[in-house]
Order: structure tokens, then sequence, then C-alpha cells
């Protein structure tokens, strides 16, 4: 499947030879009889560095389609309040494959989030499908998707061309377009941000440089692609932290060519710069910041989606494990494959999950502890691991299926205990 290469560069892509306005973009006659639709994440007036909007020339106008009514489906993708959040540490089994037939959309399950698509913030969500989706899309008109695998290879077709999503690889879907999730490899699981904020875009790289952390011309945006189907499509739309349904008479995936930088795309982790010290002391861990979603406080941001991937530890004179520490950042982890360093006791398993809201301690367990301050400090390759963070500026509510669901830890507070007390002389 070809792919074209760039974060938020400018593409310009067709299907089918001329489909795509050349010269002057003239939206009243394009050719074949398409329909010229402007697809915009941004205001109009944003500058130029920020504008988002990408030019759709289709079969049919999205306008095509009877009135909404609400959709029952998805009953734990909802919105999270205050009503079940605690300031205590939580860690979560891995969410379990369903019963018969199960789609993406069906099988994503609401841990916890803050804000709303009016004031900023995220959702967080975690997904189990058994099944694809084929004449149904999902439109989220609250939020960006950011999706990451855990198990099972997601073909992720949108408005603007397909996406092939294995585990090690996330997509990033905008705000507002329509999509739906084919499974590759079987069953799938995997964990997805949504993002009410700013849209994601790389953190800047200040002392680090030009290099480093991610690249944006590993991030990879599809070429044009569509299907000219003449059934019935129900499409699902989550608005307002609500879901609504409608049905089409035609595939919504119809845009013959489009050109523009509002665009779906996918990135592999595994071209993720790794920057470590070579001197003394763990670096922070915003050093592995993938994405950004910034705030309207400076250095503090609406999300960050940060990786802990394969690496080599060479640092002097350091607890080379990440610290004990207490946040004004509240963390929801996940693991998609192998031990996390600081979780060397078991507990956090692939596929499961871990919340530290902002200012409750946190850090590694007693075993991994005691492993990390007696360490020959010679160089290590950190190898078959990758885990990950959503880490927001707010307190992340949790939802009544993520407290009372049945895959909640009791016992996670006891990998901390039995530190043995300090002796002082």
């Amino acid at each position: 499947m070809d792919y074209q290469t760039g974060f938020l560069n400018h593409f310009a892509t067709e299907a089918v030879d001329g489909a795509l306005p050349q010269g002057r973009n003239s939206p009243q006659r394009p050719a074949f009889g398409l329909y010229a639709e402007q697809f915009s994440t941004s205001a109009f007036t944003a500058p130029r560095a920020q504008n988002r909007r990408s030019w759709l020339y289709r079969m049919r106008p999205t306008t095509e389609h009877g009135p909404y009514a609400p959709y029952d489906g998805a009953k734990h993708l909802v919105q999270p309040d205050d009503s079940q959040t605690t300031p205590n540490r939580l860690r979560w089994d891995p969410l379990p494959m369903p019963d018969g037939a199960v789609d993406f959309v069906d099988g994503l399950m609401t841990y916890g989030g803050n804000g709303d698509p009016s004031s900023g913030g995220i959702g967080i969500h975690l997904y189990a499908a058994t099944a694809g989706m084929d004449a149904r899309a999902f439109q989220n008109s609250d939020g960006e998707m950011l999706i990451v695998p855990q198990q099972g290879a997601l073909r992720i077709v949108t408005e603007l061309g397909r996406l092939d999503v294995p585990p090690g690889h996330i997509a990033l879907v905008p705000k507002g377009m329509r999509f739906r999730v084919a499974l590759t490899d079987g069953a799938a699981r995997g964990y997805v941000c949504e993002n009410f904020g700013v849209p994601f875009c790389l953190p800047d790289l200040g002392p680090i440089g030009a290099n480093g952390l991610a690249s944006p011309r590993d991030f990879e945006a599809p070429v044009a692609w569509f299907e000219d189907r003449d059934e019935p499509f129900e499409v699902v739309q989550k608005f307002n932290g609500c879901l609504w349904s409608t049905t089409l008479d035609h595939s919504p995936f119809d845009v013959v060519a489009w050109h523009g930088n509002s665009t779906p795309s996918r990135y592999d982790l595994a071209r993720f710069n790794t920057i470590g010290t070579v001197s003394f002391d763990h670096p922070d861990p915003s050093i592995f910041t993938v994405l950004t979603s910034p705030s309207d406080t400076s250095g503090t941001a609406n999300c960050d989606f940060v990786i802990f991937p394969p690496r080599w530890m060479v640092g002097e004179d350091t607890f080379r494990p990440p610290w004990f520490h207490r946040n004004v950042m509240s963390e929801f982890m996940g693991l998609i494959h192998g031990t996390y360093d600081a979780k060397e006791g078991g507990g956090f398993a692939p596929g499961g999950a871990s919340l530290h809201n902002q200012f409750n301690g946190h850090g590694p367990d007693v075993e991994s502890t005691a492993r990390a301050m007696q360490a020959d400090l010679k160089p290590v390759k950190i190898d078959d691991t990758l885990a990950f963070m959503f880490e927001s500026r707010a307190i992340i509510q949790t939802t009544p299926f993520a407290m009372t669901g049945g895959l909640l830890q009791s016992d996670y507070d006891a990998c901390w205990n039995g530190f043995p007390k300090a002796r002082l002389p």
C-alpha cells in the first residue's frame, strides 16, 4: 500500500488520473462531475503554520443524509465524571476479548478523561474487537483520535485513503473525519486517546537541536482511494459526548482526489530516535514525547503522548528506572509488549493499564527498586519492551466501567509495600 511521508505537509493525490484540479482550484466544475468539499480542522483564519484543511473531490457531497437518531450501541463509550474518581493509584488487567462479533466502535470502553469537546481535555478508551466494520463508518465530531494497537493489526479506511496499523504503530485520525476499521490479523485490542484540545503536533526540540525524537518524514499519510458502493451504509457519529446514527444509501468513502494538510496518518514507533543521558541521572520522561497537544499554559500540555521503547542505558552514578515522583501531570499508562522497567515485579501486563493522577506518589515497585539500587552501572540495553503514556495537565476522571467492571486490580498498592527503612548513622 502506498503512502506519502511527512507531518502536516500539504499533500496532493488522486485515485483517478485527472480528478485533482491543477492550477486554479475551481470548486464550480470539478472533473467527472465530482463535488468539491473543504474539510477544515482549524479556524479559517488560523495562522498559516497552524491552519489545517484539505480539499476533497468526492462522488457525492456529505450533506446527503437523513436526520441522525440516538445510537444505542457502544454502551461503555461515555463521558466520564468525578463520581468515581479517587486519589488512589489504579491498575487494570487487560481487556478480555468479547464474545461474539463486536467491531471497533462497539468494542470501545471509556476508562477516564477530563474536560469536554467545548473546553478541551482528553478521553481515554480501550478497545477489544472480534469483527471488522463493513457497511459502517464512525465519525468523531468531539475529538481527534490517537489509536495505539496492542494486539492485532488494523486497516483503517478513511475518507482520504487507507492505513495499515499493526501493533508498534500508531494512527492519528482528525476530528470529524469518517473512518472504518477492518481487522487484518484476527481479534484486536488496544488503546485510544481522544483529544478535545489543540490537535497533536510534534514537540519543539529546544536544546536537543534539529534532530531527535520523532521525525516529520516518518509520518505517513494515505494516497487517494475510493469505493463506489450503492447500498445502505450506517454512519455512527460521536457528538457532544453522545452517539448518533444515520444511514446513507452509498459508501461515504467516495473521495476520488484530495489535497491539503488535514490528513490521517500513521507512524512506526520503532522510528523514534530516543534521547538519553551519557553522564548521570535519569532524564525526565518528557524526553520521550512523540506528540503533544499544547495548552494555554506554556510547557504544560493538554496531552502528551510519550513512549518508553527499547533503548540503551549508559548513565553513571544514577538510579536508572524512573524515579519516585509526584507530578503536576496525570499519567495514564499502557503496555504494548514486554515488561516495563519500573514494574518488573509483575502485575502490569500487555494490554493492561495504570493511572496515577496528579500529585499522587508513584514509581518503581519494591523488586525493581532493589535490583536497580544494586545494579552494576555498565551499559545495558533495555529491549523487548514498548510502553506508553497519555499525560494530561488535569485530573483524569474515571468511569463506572473502569472502577467496577471487574478489571481493576485491588492489590496494586501492595507493589510498594516492604521498602526497608533507611538506616541513619
